[in-house]
């Protein structure tokens, strides 16, 4: 059986492929386990600098697949908990990891592969894609994050809207309105996502591994609390090789090396 996710690396960057193309690379029970397996790996392993995730086919994600769901019948409950369960353990490991996250979004996302074109540090979309919350369509509700990851990054107002009536959003729409970095011609897309991986792969882990942690929970602290952890993390990155790297690369006035993700 062909796993659903594929697991590779080229240098300092782990590409992680949704390989489910005929199911609109739908998050199954088996698919979320491969997801957990796969951050897991990538949280843990210092040689990983920079995460990469993409889909196959023309679709990004459609989100869970409601054909095993339907196929449930009165397991339906447990088995979404079991999904769900690995799925949102999968999501945080991603977005806590100490190195950057890029989401290459090839298509449409809907449901929890729209959590997931989301987690990205930076998300890239081709212009062909397009994004639906979609949960309630069906008569459920949101999972993997939507209900945090939307209000961070396009308000309160804008993500009732899109999580109340499903309304679809263009790749360019999404860009306008925050929900995605920017947007790429589709042909442009696989390429430009890795030569992004590769550059954030060269560059200083510790300190965007820091940065983006700063980042995350700059929305549940009191501004002097974030500071005092700014002054902790600035002072932590001056003792890394990289920091030291980077202030006597400014100082000689050359490129700074930063880590070796051959």
């Amino acid at each position: 059986m062909n796993s659903p996710l594929r697991f590779e690396r080229a240098g300092g960057v782990a590409l992680l492929t949704l390989s489910r193309p005929e199911q609109g690379n739908a998050i199954s029970l088996e698919m979320a386990r491969a997801l957990l397996e796969a951050s897991t790996v990538c949280d843990d392993d210092d040689s990983i600098r920079c995460v990469l995730i993409a889909g196959t086919g023309r679709m990004f994600c459609v989100g869970g697949d409601i054909g095993e769901f339907g196929a449930a019948g009165e397991g339906l409950s447990a088995l979404v908990k079991g999904s769900t369960g690995y799925l949102h353990i999968a999501f945080a490991r991603l977005a806590r990891m100490a190195k950057p996250l890029v989401t290459a979004i090839n298509g449409p996302a809907a449901g929890a592969g729209l959590s997931l074109a989301l987690l990205g540090d930076l998300a890239l979309a081709a212009r062909s894609a397009h994004f639906t919350v979609a949960y309630t369509a069906i008569g459920l509700t949101p999972d993997g994050g939507a209900s945090w990851l939307l209000p961070r990054l396009v308000g309160l107002r804008r993500a009732q809207e899109l999580v109340l009536t499903n309304r679809r959003v263009g790749a360019e729409e999404a860009a306008a309105m925050g929900l995605v970095t920017r947007v790429v011609d589709d042909a442009a897309l696989a390429a430009e996502a890795r030569a992004l991986a590769e550059a954030l792969a060269a560059g200083p882990t510790p300190a965007l591994g820091r940065a983006r942690r700063l980042l995350h929970d700059s929305g549940t602290t009191t501004f002097e609390t974030q500071m005092e952890a700014e002054a902790r993390a600035i002072a932590d990155s001056c003792r890394t090789p990289e920091g030291r790297e980077g202030i006597a690369a400014f100082i000689a006035k050359r490129k700074p090396e930063f880590g070796n993700p051959k």
